[in-house]
């Protein structure tokens, strides 16, 4: 015998029945969020502490449950891809954070505009959200773009004497665009580049590009790389005896550079985010205290001395999320395309959020929204980051 109804429902619409179990979905739903870290392999040292700090992201945001999901790519943009695919295609995340390289970020875009599926960066190339298109228009960025840390530098060798310049940088997207940028400032600033190379991340010697870039003399030499590959053209030009300024991008945020290149890196120049230098902070800067309050909680949870600017990346993404998400919740359920949908513009009108490494201000036109806030020169001054005053 079929098995009845009880006598209430039966009574009911088959539409008024479809709208209550709309209202009883969201009771059940769950935010997910997809996370891609290089854990292992030659970009582990930046990946490592951006796995790590998703452990200080929010539990439950706008009465949801978040769950993360974080893989691991190996530090190669081929798995990055696969990862993407199983993430947006198996656990049908909401929105997803990192991954560690430029070049694997660029080749998730695809995949990520093709699902309408916000993406928070945490890679330094400002490739991936510039120029704008309807790719690129789910990508939003927390690392600084290269064009601010660039005018940073190039006013520091302005001010310094510097007149001209050799670049060497990784043969990749990351280096490629740095070249882009810092050829074009500097030209217009007046300095005369007039040397560059290219290395590869996993190379093991780098004694021809560096040979080749002490013998056009230049008053200075910018590195563009990331990580602990980032000490080998450095240490290289030393060792040949190379006596000018070496500058970095902010791929060598981090206190493991230090520990990586010891003496080495004794005088690096780079300008790079504030968290490095939080304590130094003036008291009514906004981002103090969040910095400060990464570090804290990172450090309580991995060790003394383990904070890294790349992990507070992965951070800030969690906090334009957190931000983001109650807004997107008014128009869709976690899980649908719609949330989705909503999540990416409740991202983009993202305003004046503070994060440990800038303030956001997110437009149209605009996926990483930091400015003059997010940046100061440093050095590595008697193994340690200090501001330059």
């Amino acid at each position: 015998m079929k098995a009845r109804r009880p006598a209430p429902f039966r009574r009911l619409p088959a539409a008024l029945l479809a709208a209550l179990s709309l209202i009883a979905g969201p009771a059940l739903a769950q935010v997910r969020i997809g996370v891609i870290a290089s854990s292992t392999g030659v970009t582990a040292q930046v990946g490592i502490p951006q796995k790590n700090s998703v452990a200080l992201l929010p539990a439950e945001i706008g009465g949801q449950k978040v769950e993360y999901i974080v893989l691991d790519d190996a530090s190669d943009p081929t798995n990055a891809v696969t990862a993407v695919k199983k993430l947006i295609g198996e656990h049908k995340v909401d929105a997803l954070i990192g991954p560690t390289t430029s070049p694997a970020a660029l080749a998730m875009l695809d995949f990520v505009a093709e699902a309408k599926t916000p993406l928070v960066t945490t890679v330094g190339s400002s490739a991936i959200v510039q120029p704008m298109d309807e790719k690129k228009k789910w990508v939003f960025k927390t690392t600084q773009n290269d064009d601010l840390i660039a005018e940073a530098v190039i006013a520091h060798m302005q001010a310094s004497g510097v007149r001209s310049v050799g670049f060497i940088g990784f043969n990749d997207p990351y280096g490629e665009n740095w070249h882009k940028v810092f050829a074009a400032l500097a030209e217009k600033a007046g300095i005369r580049l007039v040397a560059s190379e290219r290395f590869v991340r996993t190379d093991q010697s780098v004694i021809g590009q560096a040979l080749k870039l002490i013998s056009a003399k230049p008053d200075a030499i910018f590195i563009a790389a990331t990580g602990g590959p980032a000490v080998l053209p450095q240490a290289t030009l030393l060792e040949k005896g190379y006596k000018g300024r070496l500058y970095q991008t902010h791929g060598v945020a981090t206190n493991d550079f230090i520990k990586l290149g010891g003496k080495a890196v004794e005088g690096t120049l780079m300008a790079g985010g504030p968290l490095l230098v939080a304590d130094g902070l003036k008291d009514g800067n906004p981002i103090k205290a969040v910095a400060q309050g990464y570090i804290r909680a990172y450090e309580g949870r991995y060790g003394a001395g383990t904070m890294s600017t790349f992990g507070a990346n992965t951070y800030d993404a969690g906090l334009l999320l957190q931000k983001a998400i109650p807004l997107a919740l008014k128009k869709g359920h976690p899980g649908t395309a719609e949330f989705r949908s909503a999540l990416r513009d409740a991202l983009e009108q993202s305003k004046e959020v503070v994060g440990a490494q800038g303030v956001f201000n997110m437009t149209p036109a605009n996926h990483n929204g930091m400015d003059q806030r997010a940046r100061l020169m440093m050095t590595v001054q008697n193994g340690r980051w200090v501001p330059l005053h």
